[in-house]
């Protein structure tokens, strides 16, 4: 076993899941960085009909900066407009309809950090998934960690570190394949398939 440092992140990339995922890896998540914007701990990737769309969860802009402290800001209806964009990108897809439900309960989540919310959404993913994958948070803020430092390794900017196989997906025969989505964009292509799939994908460097 190896221990391993992840970030929390808002319905987090495929790629995320596969070190998460590893049976190796001992998890560890970080809760006590200082929150870093434009990253995948608030916005996820999806497929939508006119190619990648990034759903966005809003802050509260209230001077606090540990991640575990970071508020969601409810100015806006945020739920219904991310579920409103996944059902518009995914319902004619295989299998959203067998896991819509699950997803749903998603953004009926209630909470008022952005960190209990995303660990609110790991959970019910990893209902979906069939996965019990045990983890723990850290106590404090570490530099320069002896863990597997994956903190800065998902860029919701630069292209993915992490090889997977193409697979279909709903609007791929109009602009391609798009690597290394949100995971609901692969169980609702892939279904119950995607557990292979993700033990399948291989770390470039």
């Amino acid at each position: 076993m190896k221990n391993v440092l992840l970030p929390v992140f808002y319905l987090p990339p495929v790629s995320w899941f596969s070190v998460f995922l590893h049976a190796e890896n001992e998890i560890v998540l970080e809760q006590f960085e200082s929150f870093p914007k434009q990253t995948y701990r608030n916005r996820a990737n999806i497929y939508g009909a006119n190619g990648k769309l990034s759903l966005i969860l809003p802050i509260s802009h209230n001077g606090k900066r540990k991640l575990k402290d970071i508020e969601i800001s409810h100015s806006e209806d945020w739920r219904k407009l991310h579920w409103k964009s996944i059902q518009t990108a995914y319902q004619s897809s295989p299998y959203f309809e067998y896991y819509e439900d699950k997803f749903r309960k998603i953004f009926d989540v209630n909470e008022k950090y952005l960190l209990d919310f995303n660990l609110k959404g790991l959970e019910i993913i990893q209902q979906i998934l069939k996965t019990e994958k045990a983890y723990s948070l850290n106590e404090e803020y570490i530099k320069n960690p002896e863990a597997v430092n994956y903190r800065e390794k998902f860029s919701a900017k630069a292209p993915s570190e992490f090889e997977m196989e193409e697979y279909y997906q709903t609007f791929s025969d109009k602009l391609g394949f798009l690597s290394d989505l949100s995971i609901l964009d692969l169980i609702c292509n892939k279904g119950p398939e995607s557990l292979t799939y993700i033990k399948n994908i291989k770390q470039l460097y």
